[in-house]
């Protein structure tokens, strides 16, 4: 299935939603791309026994409280670029099976999050994990908290880098989004290795070795960025290769980041980086928005959603 390149967002119209629009609205302007404004909602089944069919007058006043939601992502979408092409899908069904079915056919997900309370609304807990986890493309979560300053206007986009297959996918889109932007990047490294300890009685030979790690550890990363470096020749890097547990290693880095963009494997994450307690500490402590980028693997067909509403073009109802 060919993949359209347009950057879909998820509303429900709380804070956090809102302000995942203006980032995905910045972020399709700065590629060229187009917006689609996604939002779905659920009969409430405890209102109605097994077998009995809602009135019309309901289905009705659920489409049209979620077109008002969308309507209004619309509004916030323009104020940050009037010419921004922008779509729309409206669904009945549950959020997980809209988003994992739209990210079959589109280039990114963005979804908004209130940090410790969950991802909001319409992408919260067991949703969150399972788009973050099951998504065939990256899925970008911008906290309520993740403002666009002065001071992280024009910073880099982070990227760990581990090594793996998953982790170059995650590298080669932090390239095109920082090309996008004009902005650089910054390549963060961790190694810990248990092997190597210092104590009081070795200290010199111990800081030596990991000297002689750390070399080699550069010479590796260096490895893997040459190809990107000729092709996006206009993107400075900076490599950063340090002795820390990966986490707070990114956290620190993102703090004056437009953007953080991790690799996940599903299961096992970037190192363990996104598995369980560990995954929820980053989503909710990245001082910046976060893009997880999984492997481009084929992985079980998301189940199909009712769509009632979806603009045909990707251009805006002006």
């Amino acid at each position: 299935m060919t993949a359209e390149n347009t950057v879909v967002v998820a509303v429900d119209g709380s804070d956090a939603a809102k302000n995942a629009v203006r980032w995905a609205a910045n972020t399709a302007s700065k590629r060229g791309v187009p917006l689609r404004i996604a939002s779905s909602y659920t009969m409430p089944q405890f209102l109605y026994a097994e077998g009995m069919v809602p009135p019309q007058e309901l289905f009705d006043e659920l489409q049209a409280e979620t077109m008002s939601i969308v309507e209004e992502a619309k509004k916030i979408a323009e104020e940050v670029n009037p010419d921004l092409k922008i779509a729309y899908t409206i669904a009945e069904g549950t959020p997980i099976d809209m988003l994992l079915e739209l990210s079959e056919t589109n280039k990114m997900i963005v979804m908004g999050s209130r940090g410790l309370g969950g991802l909001s609304g319409m992408v919260m807990g067991s949703v969150s994990a399972a788009v973050v986890s099951h998504a065939h493309c990256p899925v970008v979560v911008v906290r309520e908290d993740n403002h666009l300053t002065e001071e992280n206007k024009y910073g880099p986009v982070v990227v760990g880098v581990d090594g793996s297959d998953v982790s170059q996918q995650a590298t080669e889109f932090a390239f095109a989004e920082a090309d996008a932007r004009g902005a650089k990047i910054e390549a963060i490294h961790t190694w810990i290795d248990m092997q190597v300890q210092a104590s009081l009685a070795g200290l010199a030979a111990a800081q030596q070795e990991w000297k002689v790690v750390e070399e080699e550890q550069t010479q590796l990363l260096q490895e893997r960025l040459a190809p990107l470096l000729e092709q996006y020749p206009n993107v400075d890097v900076d490599m950063v290769i340090t002795r820390d547990r990966p986490i707070r290693a990114l956290v620190d880095a993102a703090k004056h980041a437009q953007l953080l963009v991790v690799g996940s494997h599903g299961r096992g994450g970037f190192r363990g980086m996104l598995l369980g307690s560990t995954s929820r500490a980053l989503l909710q402590q990245a001082p910046c928005p976060m893009v997880v980028v999984r492997p481009t693997k084929p992985i079980k067909q998301a189940k199909s959603f009712k769509s009632l509403k979806s603009s045909k073009t990707p251009k805006s109802d002006k």
